[in-house]
Parts: structure tokens; sequence; C-alpha cells
């Protein structure tokens, strides 16, 4: 190692320290149940995850919430399935992207409302669109308010995770940062 054979915390080294501490801090886990059972209950947890979204501006929850519940399964996904499988599922391009539709969806709906002449966010207007009496028009607005939220705050949740798990940086980024082996 550059720094006397011993990694400190951050010693700015990533090709002989590997990250941080001297080992990759996600590796794919050699307990063949846990990654069974986090196969199986990924699709649960996110199923409950869409539940919390969809009911939350009738009963407790809401966008934030089953955004955080997604997030949190992607992340039992990537810490028992290894950095290389997780990134194959999610990219960091993916999670931009998701993170950028939601604020889109979110500001979308927002802007909607301002362009047929109501306040910004006031679903009520929405009904000219949707052809429907302006309370469901409230209530589909505010539904695809919290669709935008729960997008990203996945993805932000995600890729926060990511990083710091990380260290920031990738294995194929390490040609990149200008690190050489003397």
């Amino acid at each position: 190692c550059h720094y006397g054979g011993r990694p400190r915390i951050y010693s700015g080294c990533f090709r002989c320290c590997e990250y941080i501490w001297g080992t990759q801090m996600i590796s794919i886990s050699d307990d063949i149940i846990t990654r069974t059972v986090s196969r199986v209950l990924v699709p649960f947890i996110q199923i409950y995850a869409l539940y919390v979204i969809m009911h939350g501006h009738h009963s407790p929850g809401g966008g934030f919430q089953g955004g955080v519940i997604l997030g949190a399964s992607f992340i039992l996904y990537l810490i028992t399935h290894g950095l290389e499988d997780a990134k194959k599922r999610m990219s960091e391009l993916k999670v931009g992207l998701f993170s950028s539709f939601g604020l889109l969806i979110y500001s979308g709906i927002g802007l909607l409302c301002l362009i047929l002449g109501s306040n910004y966010l006031d679903y009520g207007r929405l009904s000219t669109i949707l052809k429907v009496i302006p309370a469901q028009a409230r209530s589909l607005g505010i539904l695809g308010v919290e669709i935008g939220v729960g997008i990203t705050v996945m993805a932000v949740m995600f890729s926060i995770f990511f990083d710091i798990s990380t260290g920031g940086v990738l294995p194929e980024d390490e040609e990149g940062l200008g690190i050489s082996d003397e």
C-alpha cells in the first residue's frame, strides 16, 4: 500500500486499500439461506411499498414512507446479493432516471394545474382534463404526486446507500481517477 500497508479510514488510495477499510463493504453473501429468504421477501416488500404509496392519501402512509420501504427492498437485495448483481439490476443511470422521473411527475402535475389557471398543486382544476368531479380529481392528483415522491425517495435512498457503501468509487471507475500503482 502507498501508506505503509495499513489502510486508514480515508487514505485516498482506493486501489491498494480497496475502498475504505481494506475490504469491499458489500460482497456476495455466502449464506444460501439469507440469499434465498431475501429473494423471496423482496417482491412482497415491494408490493407492500406500492400499497403504502397508493393508499397514502386515504390512510397512514404515502409517497415518502412507501419510497423508503421500496428503497429498503433494493438495499436488502444489494446487501444479500452483492454489488455487482445489484449494479446489473439498478445501475447509476437507472437511479438517476428514476429520481428525475419522480420529480418530473410531481412538478408536472403542479405545472399542469398552473396551466389550467389554478394554483400550483390545486388538483381540483384537473377535473376539466380528467372528466371527473373535482373531489375525484383531487384524489387522483394527490395519488400522482405520491407516486412521484415515492419513486424519487426510493432512487435517492438507494443512491445514498450505494455511495456510502462503495466510498463513492466503483471498481471500474478506479482507472479514471488517475491513481497509479507506484
